[in-house]
């Protein structure tokens, strides 16, 4: 898969078949949603915009969403906020897919062993992942979340690596060369998840764009894929890379990833090999709220095939660094009122999802924190290290402790609870006196006994910045 580069876009000659035009009226959307009926794409049109009549987001509509919204999340999951105690161990950046959203990747043949110029790229070995999932757990982690750029040399198997090797021309028709081009061999898909799969952790790994990778070239399924990956220790799957689940919005900001029907088979084959996933939206680019509703219409209609999907995740996108900012085709993100109306909307949208995420990372403390009275149940997660939306210019931080959890949460009025990744287990935490105590950690990770996670070290700060 291939794909255009940012400057060839021209930001005035887009434009889309789908538009924001609707049948419904806002109050006859709003009065849906209040009566607990499963809303339509134009429903939620018109309650992503605030009503399709009137230009811009009208403030008094906006907040009679928002209330609902949070009044829904109180009926369904009560008034816990979630979080997991978990980090982030990204295996490599090289990647030639060229998402023009995305400052996370490198061009992988920067890091063929015969390139002399410096780049900020990483590989990591199997052993490194390994390593790096053992100093976590000490902190009392209890998941391991691992997405990756599609490394040419990435393969499932040995035997995926023979295959594509005896394509005529692998890099061009398979993107694959073999690990010896390289200075770092990744080793494969199945060695990296068993690298990571330690005294029992759960391991969150392999989105629908990385099981694409760990097939091509094949003609194996998905679920023959996911179900080699679980045995080797893989628990469940993210739901990520899927943007935009339009292909009209995908042909503009990543024309070289799979399109969302090859996505939705790829979520099956994860739900059909007994894997737990989760879905997510990227938003604030190119689309608009018409797209945003076919998204959570195509993913609504997923759970209601599968029922494996255990949370719904909207990310902002971050637009600081990326090649859509850098070549003028969008000017910035989602203002707060429409990331308030993603959280709101998706609350009242998803009928089957039980769980909304507010990520702190996409959005920050404070207005994480009041997304958490817009629908939103879950706050992520500590993440211990987060390379890909500091990369993208995100400026809110790669860690968080279970401290930091209690204090802010308690400060909202609601009730921190330390979850597992699946959901299935909770810890409430019972706040005594001061909230700021330094004393909380996690208790559910294999080695964690409640002692407080330390701060990354000095020389790991240093080295990031």
């Amino acid at each position: 898969m291939t794909g255009r580069s940012a400057a060839d876009l021209d930001a005035d000659a887009i434009s889309f078949q789908h538009t924001v035009e609707s049948d419904q009226a806002f109050e006859n959307a709003l009065a849906k949603a209040r009566d607990g009926d499963r809303l339509t794409v134009d429903d939620a049109v018109e309650l992503l915009t605030t009503g399709t009549d009137r230009d811009g987001i009208d403030h008094e509509r906006k907040e009679a969403v928002l209330e609902l919204a949070d009044r829904r999340r109180a009926e369904e999951v009560g008034d816990d906020v979630t979080f997991v105690a978990n980090l982030n161990n990204n295996v490599t950046t090289a990647c030639n897919v060229g998402c023009l959203f995305c400052n996370f990747k490198d061009t992988a043949h920067q890091f063929e062993a015969d390139h002399d110029a410096e780049h900020a790229g990483f590989t990591k070995t199997p052993a490194d992942s390994r390593q790096i999932v053992e100093d976590g757990l000490d902190m009392g982690i209890s998941e391991v979340c691992s997405v990756s750029g599609l490394h040419p040399a990435f393969a499932l198997t040995d035997e995926h690596h023979e295959i594509l090797a005896n394509y005529d021309e692998p890099a061009r028709e398979v993107n694959y060369k073999p690990p010896a081009v390289y200075e770092t061999d990744p080793g494969t898909y199945v060695e990296q998840i068993d690298a990571m799969s330690v005294d029992g952790i759960h391991v969150h790994s392999i989105t629908p764009e990385e099981a694409y990778h760990a097939r091509r070239g094949t003609d194996w399924g998905y679920e023959s894929v996911y179900r080699r990956l679980r045995e080797a220790g893989l628990n469940s799957a993210p739901g990520t890379a899927a943007e935009i689940l339009v292909e009209e919005v995908r042909d503009v900001v990543c024309p070289g990833k799979i399109g969302s029907d090859e996505w939705i088979e790829a979520m099956e084959g994860a739900m059909a090999a007994g894997l737990d996933t989760t879905a997510t939206i990227m938003y604030g680019h190119v689309e608009n709220e018409r797209h945003r509703a076919m998204h959570l219409k195509r993913v609504r209609d997923l759970q209601d095939r599968t029922g494996g999907i255990r949370e719904f995740v909207p990310l902002s996108f971050v637009h600081q660094n990326t090649p859509l900012y850098d070549h003028g085709v969008v000017d910035g993100g989602a203002s707060d009122a429409e990331d308030e109306l993603m959280i709101a909307v998706s609350r009242l949208f998803f009928d089957n999802i039980d769980n909304i995420q507010s990520s702190w990372v996409k959005y920050g403390d404070a207005k994480g924190l009041k997304l958490l009275n817009c629908g939103a149940n879950d706050f992520m997660g500590t993440i211990l290290s987060e390379e890909i939306t500091k990369r993208a210019g995100g400026s809110y931080g790669e860690f968080r402790g279970v401290g930091d959890y209690v204090e802010m949460i308690s400060a909202i009025g609601r009730r921190p609870v330390e979850r597992s990744t699946d959901y299935r287990t909770k810890r409430p935490i019972s706040v005594t006196g001061d909230s700021s105590d330094d004393t909380y950690g996690p208790t559910l990770g294999p080695r964690a006994d409640g002692t407080p996670m330390l701060e990354p070290a000095e020389e790991t700060l240093a080295a990031d910045d």
